[in-house]
């Protein structure tokens, strides 16, 4: 049976918290934000339990009551998300550090990260077999066939990491691009023999095919990591500074609900779109993560915590290196 950390502080919402929740979900006699340039925005965005807070600010209509209409798109590959965004085809995205952090030191792109998303609790991400898989041990993982949603990205790091400290190599394993939605089917076939995912996909793989948990990714130097962040490029940043504003201002009251409420995230991912949305029975199991709040301006993030991102991808994989302030706003 697996076993899940539910966090003491989720299971009491406080009053105010809830007052606000209240006063935004309706979106009634809302003014909205001064100076807003955009109002209508293409927001891409993973619909994994590390965007919470933003499904929160969705569905409880706090984008709304900042004036902004958010046309929420599924990202299920950061490759396509981030060259989208470039491109000016996405307006905002939410999505693993890992993946913006080498698009920004290739030169893909020239991105700030202007508020941060998630980071990683106990059941959160894990690698998951088949019931009736061969493979019991991360040992037996060698030589064999593990699938993440994209090259080289976070879910990559996790994995990379945790097989490392196990004293396996990385390379002794075949890593493959699966989208999340298909992943469960890829298992099933026998195509892949193992699948890094993370909530609610991982719940919905135990709830619907019996799937088993190989290990969990919260361990070792990925302890409490920071996972996903929220980002535009420097062009558009300077070009819809109000409209920034008002969208940062709605995400963070959405993180705190998030980071306070496991009810409020639950009713939420409940009502992301299909195929991605789950089930009321995979919502009461499925581990949550942190979701940072600040109360600064736009782009007030944590430094120290960004960095560590850098530190274990220049230790798990060969990153050059990289000066993270290049992508805080004023840091370059």
């Amino acid at each position: 049976m697996r076993i899940r950390r539910v966090r003491g502080r989720a299971l009491v919402v406080t009053a105010a918290v809830l007052a606000l929740a209240a006063g935004c979900s309706s979106g009634g006699g809302a003014a909205a934000s001064p100076g807003v340039e955009k109002p209508d925005l293409n927001v891409a965005v993973v619909p994994a339990l590390d965007s919470a807070g933003f499904f929160v600010a969705l569905y409880q209509g706090l984008f709304k009551a900042q004036g902004l209409n958010v046309h929420f798109i599924p990202a299920t590959s950061s490759e396509t998300v981030i060259a989208n965004q470039v491109k000016g085809v996405d307006d905002i995205t939410g999505g693993n550090y890992v993946s913006y952090i080498q698009a920004q030191q290739s030169g893909e792109a020239n991105l700030d990260i202007f508020a941060e998303g998630s980071v990683m609790e106990p059941g959160a991400q894990g690698i998951y077999t088949m019931p009736d898989s061969p493979v019991r041990t991360l040992a037996g993982l060698k030589n064999r066939t593990i699938a993440i949603n994209a090259p080289k990205n976070i879910l990559y790091l996790l994995a990379s990491s945790v097989l490392a400290e196990h004293g396996i190599s990385p390379a002794s394993v075949k890593f493959a691009s699966v989208p999340f939605p298909e992943m469960a089917t890829e298992l099933k076939s026998g195509a892949i023999s193992a699948a890094v995912m993370p909530e609610p996909f991982s719940s919905g793989l135990e709830q619907a095919e019996g799937g088993i948990p190989l290990v969990d990714l919260n361990q070792g130097a990925t302890t409490s990591f920071p996972v996903e962040g929220y980002v535009v490029t420097k062009q558009w940043a300077a070009k819809y500074p109000h409209t920034l504003a008002a969208f940062y201002k709605a995400l963070e009251e959405g993180q705190q609900i998030a980071d306070t409420s496991r009810a409020a995230v639950e009713a939420a991912m409940e009502d992301v779109p299909a195929p991605f949305g789950v089930s009321k029975v995979t919502a009461a199991v499925m581990g949550v993560d942190s979701y940072p709040v600040s109360t600064g301006p736009v782009g007030s993030v944590d430094r120290i915590r960004l960095q560590r991102v850098v530190n274990v991808m220049q230790q798990f994989i060969g990153f050059p290196s990289f000066n993270i302030d290049s992508m805080l706003m004023g840091g370059g």
